[in-house]
């Protein structure tokens, strides 16, 4: 059995994501200082893949106008984890956030930097468990 800590998952995070792994909208803006930018969505995948539980997501907004989507998990003790929140730097807000269903099978947009990041922080933390495909 495979003990995950939440610690070092993080650490392999931020070590992981890159522009090659942003997604395109955000790439433009993506920058070392500012890891996170980008990366919600294949974040809480692969979150969604160690720990199960569900997939959240909500509306971006920037005053007042939307800006985007946000994903983030929810385990199923009931805790909302969200390893990508530090990205919003410049006042955004998180609303409308509801529960969606994992898409099935390979992902429709985002596959490629999906498994390019799964791979990353595979070099940090050995075996993963497999996608939910």
């Amino acid at each position: 059995m495979i003990r995950w800590n939440l610690l070092a998952l993080d650490k392999a995070l931020r070590r992981s994501w890159a522009a090659d792994t942003c997604s395109p909208d955000n790439q433009a803006d993506w920058q070392p200082g500012n890891p996170a930018w980008g990366h919600c969505d294949i974040t809480a995948l692969i979150v969604n893949d160690i720990f199960g539980g569900d997939l959240m997501v909500g509306e971006v907004h920037l005053d007042e106008d939307q800006h985007g989507f946000h994903w983030w998990n929810r385990l199923a003790s009931g805790v909302e984890l969200d390893l990508t929140y530090e990205q919003f730097q410049h006042g955004q807000t998180v609303t409308e956030a509801r529960v969606v269903e994992r898409p099935p099978g390979p992902l429709p947009r985002r596959w490629d930097e999906y498994l390019l990041l799964r791979e990353r922080i595979k070099e940090h933390l050995g075996h993963l468990p497999g996608p939910s495909i």
